[in-house]
């Protein structure tokens, strides 16, 4: 949380989080005191924000990657705030958060074209349902939902572009959270959901072992063919 707060109160990176706090000011969006999605994804956001902007402070990591770290714990920490869970609550939360991600990850390579920040983020959004008094089915249905919205997200290597990526996955947690808590699950008859939830993180598994195992090369020579543009 202290990388978030310095991702709100300085210019790094693409300011993305900081913009979204911003927008409270303009009228525009409603910004960070609007609701708690926009407080969730200005934060984990402006965490990613510093991190990749150079900031000198930790970031948890999860999976060996920070923002995958970020992801699955600083939306819990938000959520935590939110409902003015104790200290062990949020323990509880960041362990379920934090263990759930990294076995979605399991199934995935240590390096793929896949944005593992949408798998760190079915992880909080397990920890989100838990302390929002939801049961386990709850999180199940949730992480069902992620799977049928943004999975599939591709990594275009590290840089300032990766707070988009983390706040693409914080939003479609809230959605997919939002939904389980109103027993709404997206049907197993629709692309990568099934029935079990442990099918349906082993098929996120498949698809980005499998799947995008050409999609590495193909980033590589749009990237090559770039030369050395000047920055925007």
């Amino acid at each position: 949380m202290t990388i978030a707060a310095a991702g709100l109160e300085n210019d790094y990176g693409l300011t993305l989080g900081k913009s979204i706090d911003q927008a409270k000011n303009s009228g525009f969006g409603g910004g960070i005191n609007a609701d708690l999605e926009n407080r969730i994804v200005a934060y984990t956001a402006a965490a990613s924000d510093a991190r990749m902007g150079g900031a000198s402070l930790p970031a948890m990591s999860n999976s060996g990657s920070g923002n995958q770290g970020i992801t699955a714990s600083v939306p819990v920490c938000v959520v935590a705030k939110f409902v003015e869970a104790d200290d062990e609550q949020l323990t509880r939360a960041l362990t379920l958060s934090n263990l759930t991600a990294i076995y979605i990850h399991s199934f995935l390579p240590v390096l793929s074209a896949f944005c593992a920040t949408d798998s760190a983020a079915m992880g909080a959004a397990a920890a989100a349902i838990y302390l929002l008094g939801g049961e386990r089915k709850q999180a199940e249905m949730a992480i069902k939902n992620m799977a049928g919205d943004a999975a599939g997200m591709v990594c275009d290597g590290a840089g300032c572009s990766c707070a988009m990526k983390v706040a693409t996955s914080t939003s479609s947690m809230y959605r997919a959270v939002n939904l389980a808590r109103q027993g709404v699950v997206i049907p197993a008859s629709n692309g990568l959901v099934c029935v079990d939830v442990d099918a349906t993180i082993r098929g996120i598994g498949k698809l980005g072992t499998v799947g995008m195992k050409t999609t590495d090369p193909a980033i590589l020579a749009v990237m090559m063919a770039k030369g050395n543009p000047t920055p925007a």
